[in-house]
């Protein structure tokens, strides 16, 4: 099993689980949702995130205003982090 908190060569942590390698490939945004390399406390901010960030691609065409949905989930994402720090 590999360790959730290695980064990849490219020096990003794994990309979350909930979305699969094509999802991925298709909107790579959604690799930036990853959580578990944080500590305990910082994924209780950052995990819900992810969770809206799967039920956008599940009930959301593919459109340029999903990708700006994302885009701006992941920008209050690293907000709701930071003000946790």
């Amino acid at each position: 099993m590999e360790d959730p908190h290695k980064t990849t060569e490219s020096g990003i942590h794994p990309a979350p689980d909930e979305f699969t390698a094509e999802e991925i490939q298709t909107d790579y945004i959604l690799r930036y949702f990853h959580y578990s390399h944080l500590p305990e406390r910082l994924q209780l901010n950052s995990k819900p995130f992810c969770a809206l960030a799967r039920h956008l691609v599940d009930g959301t065409p593919r459109c340029p205003e999903r990708s700006v949905a994302l885009r701006k989930l992941l920008e209050a994402k690293d907000a709701a982090v930071r003000a946790a720090l």
